[in-house]
């Protein structure tokens, strides 16, 4: 090797040395929560997600930790999907996934009841859940009664849906005792003083005007909810107030990049996306976000609805760079993860890679409230 080449690696190695710096945050607000949990082999973190957040909520009305079943949630929308595909003849997506509105769906028609009332059936090997093979099934009865010209299902298919699901998640409950009380599913909705109306959805895409309520399409919105839209400082505005005065908030995020890390913690978006890896392990400038990058991102398909998390708290890195403390739900094994299971976000990464959040709408900001003309 010559020696001016010499010199320049020894050189760069030094400087990597001297400025690379490992994260240090330091907490700004940590809200409550209950612990994480995994969904297993599940699509269902839209159920596990708004759960923990509900969770979250209860603490904050009624001072009460209560582990909410996911399952339940689940076992009451999936009829719900089943009637989708069949009256749009097979011309839906049928698939595990879901979005927070379904949680609140269900809660409203059905209520709510504790993990102790309704667990849900897991894998016997692995003891986790596993839904892989309740898809298929589901989907397999349903396309025989969309493909049959006599329809001679059509007095059947709910028994059948029904029974199938009573097999793969576990049979409905209609009362059951907690701490001493005998409840039904909506006196216990009751109790824990979560009003569904309360919560909306907010998202911020241009091809839509600001401020008016419309219909996201994206895969997972099956059941054509809708959300508010807002700019993105104000989304962001948003999370911030609703966390300073207390409230937790959903989110519904695309998890696909390589700057996402369960490993390391970790989500942000470096300037050199092609150093990803050295980026989660030591601190590194990041994009400057924007609204046309953001759009140009949804568009392009880059940016797609892939996960649901529960943001709990606000951290800053040694550099005052904002990153929000987001509860995953792929369990907390200490040697696949750090944080304890938790995702530290950094601004940046929930700027560009977000779809939409759900709040109390006590958290929104005053200003904003009023351009959405919430009461």
């Amino acid at each position: 090797m010559k020696k001016g080449t010499f010199l320049l690696v020894l050189t760069l190695f030094i400087s990597n040395l001297i400025f690379s710096q490992d994260y240090k945050f330091e907490t700004l607000i940590d809200l409550d929560a209950t612990d994480v949990v995994t969904q297993g082999n599940t699509g269902t973190c839209w159920s596990f997600s708004t759960s923990s957040f509900l969770e979250s909520e209860i603490i904050r009305l009624t001072g009460k930790r209560i582990d909410l079943s996911e399952m339940y949630n689940v076992r009451h929308t999936y009829p719900k999907k089943a009637w989708i595909y069949l009256m749009r003849q097979g011309k839906a997506q049928f698939s595990q996934g879901g979005l927070a509105h379904d949680v609140i769906n269900s809660i409203q028609n059905h209520g709510l009841v504790p993990a102790s009332a309704f667990k849900g059936y897991v894998d016997e090997k692995t003891k986790r859940y596993n839904h892989s093979e309740l898809v298929k099934v589901l989907k397999g009865v349903l396309d025989v009664y969309i493909d049959n010209p006599g329809r001679e299902l059509s007095s059947k298919w709910k028994t059948v849906i029904s029974n199938i699901l009573d097999v793969y998640i576990g049979e409905n409950v209609n009362s059951f005792n907690y701490e001493g009380i005998q409840y039904t599913p909506k006196s216990f909705l009751k109790m824990t003083k979560i009003e569904p109306k309360d919560y909306v959805s907010l998202t911020s895409f241009t091809h839509q005007p600001y401020y008016t309520n419309f219909i996201l399409n994206i895969p997972d919105n099956f059941s054509n909810g809708s959300f508010y839209n807002v700019k993105l400082d104000e989304l962001v505005n948003t999370v911030n107030n609703a966390l300073k005065k207390g409230y937790t908030v959903e989110l519904d995020c695309d998890v696909s990049e390589k700057s996402f890390s369960s490993k390391y913690g970790l989500a942000i978006i470096p300037e050199n996306t092609k150093k990803s890896d050295y980026a989660l392990r030591n601190l590194s400038k990041e994009q400057n976000i924007t609204t046309e990058l953001r759009q140009q991102e949804f568009e392009n398909y880059n940016t797609t609805d892939d996960h649901l998390m529960h943001i709990t708290g606000l951290l800053k890195d040694q550099n005052g760079t904002t990153y929000y403390k987001v509860k995953n739900s792929w369990g907390k094994a200490p040697k696949r993860t750090t944080n304890d299971g938790y995702i530290y976000m950094s601004e940046a990464f929930f700027k560009l890679k977000t779809i939409s959040i759900m709040v109390h709408k006590g958290a929104i900001p005053k200003k904003i409230k009023s351009k959405l003309e919430l009461n």
